[in-house]
């Protein structure tokens, strides 16, 4: 029997079901006054029938299949393992559809698409095989007849879950939606099946499991979960689930948006090195590295490189790269090593010019995401629970005097010149969302005594700083100042916070030769796309972690 013949009789079979049902309704209305004894009588001579029909199936089947393992295989050439690509041939005239393209080819013919396998079921004369790719999923069916085997079915059931094949299928539509793939009303009737590489038979953990939707509130849900370690560990395996697609392709999506509004804003993408000769932020937290006959550090921040360009008269720059941090933080939203977004630009005579231009990009950035990655943010709610992420526009700006004010009405004690505790800073972020409807908001004139050396300090009060956080569900996303322009202050202020001047001499230097005043800031690419989703740890929008116990793979 064909796959299309199977397909007909499906529809057949529900059109057959579904009157049945109609006359059964009827019948029960008519015969109402049946006795129960009657109704026992039917029951139990329909169950021996139909135990005496599968004893009679089951011998059939055990019979056939004898005589098919001795069968000749008329479908031979049809299925197998390919050798190796190692680019002898082009196959020019294989052309592959993506799944999601197949609705548009039902009925005009066989078509080649590769993919991995999914699922498979082999039964009788039948196997069910849904192929995977990437996160688009389609039922395949094979059927022996006269372009199927009997040994090709037992083949294709055989094939290990994960597997890369290739198949050559007919797109057919199909009368029932298909529930469990994404190409709801589309199928293939395959004809060729080649596998292209193999996946072992046991896998560290399964597809299924990893995807599995994490609803702590449903009882009656399988607890079937996958834990952290075990998803980084087999990280390769991981990343194929549908939600893992969509997280990555979303914080493409930030990278693209980050780069493509400021460009549009008169920006210039530079590159700054990763090795330096000092510590960019001061401190301890940072990694020394062994060069050549010294030593030198990777950088925390690419900080100095973006002010030296703005002092090159680049006027406005931003990077995209990575970030090191020697901090050995064990928690939810902490990496030694994430991507950096940052900027840097002049501005004419107050540096709210540049915290209302970084404002605005977060909020260019959230809705381009809102607009243009729907699917994706759909597909990570389907396995997490996701709040829709809700902003102003223009951004909420507050005071960080007022943050403290609204701590303290909240019963938190905390000094005028303290820092933000990461507790104190969750509050503060309901608190805000509780009386401003925001999940984004600004934090503006931070404590100077808190700040890097190269912050400037307010000039209307020495206690604070021109520098500002900004906040995404009450957790800090970007930290940026104004920066000390004038040589002789920054050196002032770098001797203030111990720092040896003649290991950033070159970066002061910079600074004799007229600079602009400037301000900027730097953002962590992982924890914005982490707040962004309302996932619970920074691991999942890190591709390949690191933190301090995590080193592989």
């Amino acid at each position: 029997m064909t796959c299309e013949r199977m397909i007909q009789m499906r529809k057949i079979t529900a059109d057959f079901v579904h009157s049945k049902m109609v006359e059964e309704k009827e019948n029960v209305a008519a015969s109402g006054q049946e006795t129960v004894s009657k109704k026992g009588a039917k029951k139990q001579a329909k169950a021996a029938k139909k135990a005496e029909q599968k004893a009679e199936n089951a011998a059939a089947n055990a019979a056939e299949n004898a005589a098919g393992e001795n069968a000749v295989d008329h479908a031979a050439s049809r299925y197998g393992v390919s050798e190796m690509i190692q680019s002898k041939d082009k196959r020019s005239e294989r052309e592959f559809l993506l799944v999601p393209e197949l609705s548009k080819h039902v009925d005009k013919g066989l078509v080649w698409v590769r993919g991995r396998v999914h699922t498979t079921r082999a039964k009788g004369k039948q196997c069910f095989l849904v192929l995977r790719q990437q996160s688009s999923t389609v039922q395949c069916i094979l059927a022996v007849g006269d372009v199927i085997s009997k040994q090709m079915i037992k083949f294709a059931g055989n094939i290990p879950k994960e597997s890369i094949i290739d198949i050559q299928a007919k797109p057919i539509g199909v009368p029932i939606k298909i529930e469990s793939c994404t190409e709801q009303f589309v199928e293939l009737c395959v004809e060729q099946l080649f596998v292209i590489s193999q996946a072992k038979p046991q896998l560290p953990l399964q597809i299924e499991d990893a995807a599995r939707p994490e609803n702590p509130d449903d009882a009656e849900g399988l607890n079937i979960r996958v834990n952290q370690d075990t998803r980084l560990d087999n990280r390769v395996l991981d990343l194929r689930t549908p939600a893992n697609q969509a997280i990555f392709r979303l914080e493409a999506g930030v990278c693209r948006l980050f780069r493509d509004i400021l460009t549009d804003k008169g920006f210039t993408e530079i590159h700054t090195p990763k090795i330096i000769s000092a510590a960019s932020e001061g401190g301890a937290n940072v990694f020394t590295v062994s060069y050549f006959k010294d030593s030198a550090y990777l950088a925390q921040s690419p900080q100095l490189y973006k002010q030296m360009a703005i002092a090159a008269d680049f006027d406005k720059v931003f990077t995209v790269g990575a970030v090191f941090r020697a901090e050995d933080s064990n928690t939810h939203r902490h990496l030694t090593e994430f991507v950096g977004l940052d900027l840097e630009m002049a501005f004419k005579y107050h540096y709210h010019e540049v915290l209302h231009t970084i404002g605005n990009t977060f909020t260019a950035i959230f809705k381009g995401l809102r607009d243009n990655y729907s699917r994706e943010i759909e597909a990570v709610g389907q396995q997490y629970k996701v709040d829709a992420f809700k902003f102003l526009e223009p951004p909420l700006i507050l005071q960080f005097s007022e943050g403290v004010a609204m701590l303290r009405e909240a019963g938190v004690e905390t000094g005028d010149e303290e820092d933000l505790s990461t507790p104190n800073e969750k509050l503060l972020g309901r608190l805000v969302k509780a009386k401003y409807d925001t999940d984004f908001y600004i934090l503006d004139k931070f404590p100077l005594a808190i700040r890097p050396f190269y912050t400037m300090p307010d000039p209307n009060n020495p206690i604070y700083s021109n520098s500002y956080d900004m906040f995404m569900r009450g957790e800090e996303i970007l930290s940026g100042a104004q920066r000390i322009h004038d040589p002789e202050y920054l050196m002032e202020r770098a001797k203030h916070h111990g720092i040896d001047t003649t290991k950033i001499a070159a970066y002061i230097e910079s600074f004799r030769y007229g600079c602009p005043p400037h301000a900027g800031g730097g953002i962590g690419m992982e924890r914005v796309v982490m707040l962004y989703l309302g996932l619970d740890n920074i691991r999942k929008t890190s591709m390949f972690p690191r933190d301090p116990k995590r080193l592989t793979p």
